[in-house]
């Protein structure tokens, strides 16, 4: 059952990636009626809200956009950074969201940033002590490491979950701005679009959150399903 599981939640996570791709490349190439880059919005966005202490840069790669708590910046790729598109203002928009919620004290946010030292380590973990865990099941320390295994899954997949309410969040804050800024999109078409753009982006967070769930479910199966070790 539990395989199974993980077959559908990757499938799933197949056609939401391919999905997204396919709305991002269509919204890449919509332009913008106002003609305001990504730049030009997060900047607006970070001092409609009484952030300037946040620097905007240009990070390399394609999809590549984050917020980055550490040093305060918002971090866009260079199609974003430069773009004057409707996937460029709602990417821009929604990294700047994470800006907003670092200044305003989002608890989930704070509690995401709290993990991931943790989460470094766990998937560190997870990349060497399952497999060697089932190749070496049938005795006491394979057995030993995948209940190590089964710890660290354990904080991987809260992060994954954390990052929903984070995700969310941050779209919401986003479409909420550009909607009261009628200057930067000009129709109720263009917010539309936005939103769309970025209910997709969201979904790829939501299947690898279940794709987490699920191999944790699996794990726990295996170590605690009721079979007996030698």
């Amino acid at each position: 059952m539990g395989i199974i599981l993980i077959i559908v939640i990757a499938i799933a996570s197949f056609i939401v990636q391919a999905r997204f791709k396919n709305k991002f490349k269509k919204y890449s190439e919509t332009p913008l009626s106002s003609g305001l880059t990504g730049r030009d919005i997060a900047e607006k966005m970070l001092n409609d809200n009484g952030i300037y202490d946040v620097r905007i840069v240009s990070a390399e790669g394609n999809l590549s956009d984050h917020y980055n708590p550490s040093d305060r910046t918002v971090n866009l790729s260079p199609s974003v950074y430069s773009g004057k598109s409707i996937a460029a203002a709602a990417v821009a928009a929604h990294e700047c969201g994470h800006a907003v919620q670092h200044a305003k004290a989002y608890s989930w946010l704070q509690f995401r940033s709290a993990m991931v030292p943790v989460v470094n380590i766990s998937s560190n973990l997870l990349q060497y002590v399952f497999m060697l865990g089932l190749i070496m099941y049938a005795s006491s320390f394979g057995y030993t490491l995948l209940l190590i295994a089964f710890g660290a899954m354990i904080v991987v997949t809260l992060f994954s979950v954390v990052t929903l309410p984070v995700e969310f969040d941050a779209s919401n804050r986003a479409l909420a701005w550009l909607d009261s800024n009628k200057g930067i999109m000009q129709s109720s078409v263009e917010h539309t679009q936005a939103k769309d753009a970025l209910w997709w982006a969201a979904m790829t967070y939501v299947v690898a959150a279940l794709g987490s769930v699920a191999q944790l479910l699996y794990l726990a199966m295996m170590l605690f399903g009721g079979g007996r070790r030698d």
